[in-house]
């Protein structure tokens, strides 16, 4: 099975380090201040969202930006991912994150929960806290699945993948089941440590985000 076969890589990554810890270099820069006046597209999330193996601008969030500018679409994009975040990482920097006229939250959480066996119910109130602090601010909100390890055993792997559908649904967000579909498990699609997407692996993962994203967008000038 290809989520399984991803996640058996990830966690032995995981338990050799590699997956790491957020750090300040890790931090997403802030936006160029030529663009502050473009309403603000904001990608929350953690090494697949960062570009982790990959030079920035093949990361997803700079090859949405690049397929918004090619469309005419007058959005800026920010990529706040932080390699070996975790949602209560995530939760904790919500705040500087949805600085600016933000329009569009992307929430891309959970897998380092999952690969330290982290509690479900704490992920699903720490996501359930950021959804709900976007919308508060008007936010429109996409959320993205993941998968924990089977090694966790059959009940955690299955509540886990349970809370993405249950926020989606509790909230009535934009929602994409698995962030990593037709990516995960295939070596010729993610770099050398088998977790994280290549460039050609990112290219198919963006294109899975913009099917999702493309209906919230404000119609191009």
């Amino acid at each position: 099975m290809i989520v399984a076969a991803f996640i058996v890589v990830g966690c032995a990554l995981a338990s050799a380090g590699s997956v790491g810890t957020a750090v300040p270099a890790d931090a997403p820069p802030q936006p160029k201040a030529s663009a502050a006046t473009r309403p603000r597209i904001v990608f929350l999330g953690d090494s697949l969202t960062a570009g982790y193996g990959l030079d920035r601008n093949q990361s997803v969030p700079s090859l949405i930006q690049r397929r918004l500018d090619g469309g005419g679409y007058r959005y800026e994009v920010v990529n706040a991912g932080v390699s070996g975040d975790t949602t209560a990482g995530g939760l904790s920097r919500l705040d500087w994150s949805l600085s600016g006229d933000v329009q569009i939250l992307v929430v891309e959480l959970g897998a380092n929960d999952g690969l330290r066996g982290l509690p479900v119910a704490a992920m699903k109130s720490n996501l359930d806290q950021i959804i709900r602090r976007a919308r508060q601010r008007g936010i429109t909100v996409l959320l993205t699945g993941m998968e924990a390890p089977p090694n966790y055993g059959a009940v955690y792997t299955r509540e886990f993948r349970q809370v993405f559908s249950d926020l989606a649904k509790t909230h009535k967000v934009a929602f994409i089941p698995f962030f990593l579909d037709g990516v995960a498990g295939n070596p010729s699609l993610n770099i050398a440590d088998g977790i994280h997407p290549n460039p050609a692996g990112a290219r198919i993962v963006e294109a899975t985000v913009w099917r999702a994203l493309q209906p919230l967008l404000a119609k191009p000038r």
